[in-house]
C-alpha cells in the first residue's frame, strides 16, 4: 500500500475532472488527478477531438478543444493538482481508504471522484476516422453551428439521432436520416417531430458504406449500400453526424458501483453520489442526456465540494 492516503483522488482529466481538482484544490485538499481515460483513451476527453468549440461560456471567439483541455489543466496545476498519466486498471471501494491501481501501482484515497467520461460509437469505417473534425461529427450541438445552410446526413434511428436531425434542421438547408432498418427506434413523439419537419428526409434499409472524400480533406459524399437488394448508390453531401449512440467509460466500475442497463454510473437524484458514500460520479459517465463541457463542469463541482463535505463529516465524527 502507498504509504499516504489521498484525501480525494479524480479519475479522468475531461472538463468534470478537471473542474474537481481546480475545486479540489482550492479547498487545499491536494488532489491527485489520474488523468487517462478507464479505456485507454487520451488525457482531457472527448474535447481533444473537437476541433472548435464556441459554446462554453467565456471565449466569445470560440476555442479549440484541446486548447480548452489545456487551459482547464493548467488551472488545475495552479493550485498544485497531482497528476499521473496512466490508465486506472482496477478499483477496490469495497473498505477505506478506497483502492485505484493505475499500471499496476496502488493508490489510496479517502474520497473517490469518477470522471471517466463516455466515448462516442462510430460506424467502424477507415474514412470517417479520417475526416473526423473535417465534415465527420458525433456531436450535433457541438458542430452543427459549422454546417449552417448546407445539406447534412445523420446516421442513425434512435432519439439520439431524432434529436441530432432536429438540432441540425434548425441550421442547416437539409438533412437526411440514413437508418439500416425502415422503422426508426426512437420515441413516438421524436419520430413525428422528425417526419413532420420539411427540411428532415429519410433512407431506409441503408447503411453507409464509405465517407467521401478524404483526397478533398473533407466530407463530400457518402457510398451507401441498400441491405434489401445489395444496391450502392453515391449520396453527396456536406456533412455526416454519427449518432449511434454513446459508450460510457465505467467497465472498470462493473460489480462495484450501480450501472444502468447502458453501463452509465447511477447516482442519488440530484447529486453525484453513488451507492457507495465517499465515492462520486460525474461528467458524461453519468450524464446520458446532455453530455456537454458545460454540464459536466458544473457535476465536476458538485462532486469536489460533496467530497470536501464527506471528508469534514468523517473527521468531525472521528474528532
Amino acid at each position: 500500500m502507498s504509504a499516504e492516503v489521498e484525501k480525494v483522488l479524480i479519475i479522468g482529466s475531461g472538463p468534470a475532472g478537471l473542474t474537481a481538482a481546480v475545486y479540489a484544490a482550492r479547498a487545499n485538499l491536494n488532489p491527485l488527478c489520474i488523468e487517462g481515460l478507464v479505456v485507454g483513451g487520451i488525457p482531457g476527453g472527448q474535447l481533444m477531438i473537437t476541433t472548435e468549440v464556441e459554446n462554453y461560456p467565456g471565449f466569445p471567439e470560440g476555442i479549440k478543444g484541446p486548447e480548452m483541455m489545456q487551459k482547464f489543466r493548467d488551472q488545475a496545476e495552479r493550485f498544485k493538482t497531482r497528476f499521473v498519466t496512466q490508465d486506472v486498471d482496477r478499483v477496490d471501494f469495497s473498505s477505506k481508504p478506497f483502492g485505484v491501481w493505475a499500471d499496476g501501482k496502488e493508490y489510496r484515497a479517502q474520497t473517490v471522484i469518477i470522471s471517466t467520461g463516455a466515448s462516442a460509437k462510430w460506424l467502424g469505417l477507415e474514412n470517417e476516422q479520417k475526416l473526423q473534425n473535417k465534415g465527420v461529427s458525433a456531436c450535433a450541438t457541438c458542430d452543427g453551428f459549422f454546417f449552417r445552410n448546407q445539406d447534412v446526413c445523420v446516421v442513425g434511428g434512435g432519439d439520439t439521432a431524432m434529436e441530432e436531425a432536429l438540432y441540425l434542421a434548425g441550421l442547416c438547408k437539409s438533412v437526411t436520416v440514413i437508418h439500416r432498418r425502415d422503422t426508426l427506434r426512437a420515441s413516438q413523439i421524436m419520430q413525428a417531430r422528425a417526419k413532420a419537419h420539411e427540411k428532415i428526409s429519410f433512407i431506409w434499409d441503408t447503411e453507409v458504406v464509405d465517407v467521401l472524400d478524404v483526397e478533398a480533406g473533407t466530407v463530400n459524399g457518402l457510398k451507401l449500400r441498400n441491405l434489401k437488394t445489395g444496391e450502392e448508390t453515391l449520396h453527396p453531401t456536406e456533412g455526416l453526424f454519427v449518432a449511434i449512440g454513446h459508450v460510457p467509460n465505467s467497465q472498470v466500475f462493473k460489480g462495484i458501483l450501480d450501472q444502468d442497463e447502458l453501463g452509465y454510473l447511477v447516482t442519488k437524484p440530484g447529486t453525484v453520489e453513488t451507492n457507495i458514500p465517499g465515492v462520486y460520479a460525474c461528467g458524461d459517465v453519468q450524464d446520458k442526456l446532455w453530455r456537454q463541457a458545460v454540464t459536466a463542469a458544473g457535476t465536476g463541482c458538485m462532486a469536489a465540494m460533496s467530497a470536501e463535505r464527506w471528508i469534514a463529516e468523517e473527521e468531525f465524527k472521528g474528532a
